[in-house]
């Protein structure tokens, strides 16, 4: 009987437009739209490894959102004496089985067999990208079609929307800015937000289609956040940029500690996020 080689555990590092997809999580076989995860596991099953493939997901993503950088550990071990796959054959194996996704590896590491890609991440950073200055549809340029969210006919005040991101920042209960869910009850809702922040964006085709429509970048930096969390907060922001809430009413919402107390449909819509990094110890990128 053949023996088979050891395991190696690899952190991939990965991209992908969510918009056809259910999430990035894992989803039922029988179901339509497919999660970010079941493409991945196919493509590395594409690989005939012995063991059976499993990935576990750093940074959960819902439907229509996007990733510059999401990341996951996966143990790979191969048949008989073949040694284990190196970093650079495994990125360009699994883009080749992934096409024609708009899924992308960009890094892989060897890592220890006790790294865990969620538990050992020490930041996740999202940006919201906003389009104004919009009269109609037609004007938005076809490369920005479900990557931002485009607001109609508005000015936003960004001076009284970054004064209410000072708010957020720091560390705080969240209670009121998260969705809830199955898991909610459990989680700690204390989070430390290390960076809130308002700045001009760009278009994806400023170069080459020029139209007066202004892009601002919403961007959060802290170690995990809540569910909806993120989108919650940017809907509050634009709120706030509409002169539709205070900034005195911000700080209100966070002391209330109460999902329900959240002004219903004023959440972000989901097409306009995208985490762009997930960070990690240098000393964690080692095998």
């Amino acid at each position: 009987m053949q023996q088979s080689s050891t395991v190696t555990r690899y952190l991939i590092f990965f991209q992908y437009i969510g918009t056809r997809y259910s999430g990035v999580m894992k989803a039922p076989a029988h179901q339509l739209l497919q999660g970010v995860q079941n493409h991945l596991e196919n493509a590395v099953r594409r690989l005939k490894p012995v063991n059976e493939v499993s990935l576990s997901i750093s940074s959960r993503t819902d439907t229509g959102v996007h990733a510059l950088c999401n990341s996951a550990h996966l143990d790979i071990q191969r048949r008989g004496d073949k040694p284990p796959f190196t970093e650079e054959v495994l990125t360009d194996a699994l883009n080749y089985f992934l096409k024609p996704e708009p899924i992308r590896i960009t890094r892989v590491y060897c890592v220890q067999n006790d790294f865990h890609a969620r538990y050992r991440a020490i930041s996740r950073t999202y940006v919201y990208r906003l389009a104004t200055g919009v009269r109609r549809h037609t004007e938005l340029p076809i490369t920005e079609k479900d990557l931002c969210w485009t607001l109609w006919d508005t000015e936003l005040n960004i001076d009284a929307m970054r004064e209410a991101g000072a708010v957020l920042q720091g560390t705080h209960d969240f209670s009121t800015f998260r969705a809830l869910s199955s898991d909610a009850p459990f989680k700690n809702p204390v989070k430390t937000m290390e960076l809130v922040q308002v700045q001009p964006g760009l278009s994806f085709s400023q170069r080459h289609f020029q139209r007066d429509i202004q892009f601002w970048e919403l961007t959060f930096k802290s170690r995990s956040f809540l569910y909806k969390q993120v989108r919650r907060m940017v809907g509050t922001l634009v709120a706030v940029g509409r002169g539709k809430l205070s900034v005195d009413h911000v700080q209100d919402l966070l002391d209330t500690r109460d999902s329900t107390a959240y002004p219903q449909n004023m959440a972000a819509p989901p097409y306009g996020l995208f985490l762009i990094n997930v960070e990690y110890n240098d000393s964690d990128l080692k095998p």
